[in-house]
């Protein structure tokens, strides 16, 4: 009788142990929230060393187009608003479509912090995978490439058409400045008759 419950004490403590370490690790990714350079930094090199291991063992070229796929699908949710004023009208903040609308923030569909998260688990995960020979499948990869930027360059440009239609920027470029009022030239050069 003593052998039907005893894994639940080892089960209760392998829980408790993950919990912890997930409460670590979001601690540590919560610390580094406000240092949005060196985590796209440190993104980039995990995206170079992704590059050398395919360039290296030349193969994992699926795993490589699925990659950019799935990074396309986020920069789309990146670049697109909260609530689309084409799908839907909202009680929420909409986005001016005249001049003599109020301003309201772009707000992302797709938060920075949780883009660049999932960027980052996409490349660790891609890589990691090309460490198992069952997904290096055969195939002819600039048939893969050129469908990749033939979908990227249709999918941005309808992007950016929307972005137009409805005038929108989704990037902040620092601080706006704003016109006050102007002087005439002749009182702004400072020049007196003396």
């Amino acid at each position: 009788m003593e052998g039907v419950g005893g894994g639940t004490g080892a089960s209760a403590a392998t829980l408790d142990q993950w919990r912890q370490f997930s409460m670590r690790f979001q601690y540590y990714l919560d610390k580094t929230t406000p240092h949005a350079t060196y985590r796209w930094i440190a993104t980039a090199v995990l995206l170079v060393l992704y590059a050398l291991r395919v360039y290296y063992v030349q193969g994992f070229y699926i795993i490589t187009y699925g990659l950019g796929i799935y990074i396309l699908n986020l920069l789309i949710g990146f670049l697109s608003p909260l609530v689309d004023p084409e799908l839907e009208p909202s009680d929420g903040p909409l986005l001016p479509t005249k001049g003599s609308d109020e301003f309201k923030p772009f707000i992302r569909r797709l938060p920075e912090f949780k883009f660049w998260y999932a960027i980052t688990k996409a490349f660790i995960i891609s890589f990691l995978m090309t460490f198992f020979s069952m997904f290096d499948v055969p195939v002819f990869w600039p048939i893969l490439l050129c469908y990749w930027f033939v979908l990227f360059t249709l999918t941005m440009k309808r992007q950016i058409m929307h972005m137009i239609k409805y005038k929108y920027v989704p990037f902040n470029l620092g601080k706006q400045k704003y016109g006050g009022k102007k002087t005439s030239a002749g009182s702004s050069s400072g020049s007196r008759a003396d």
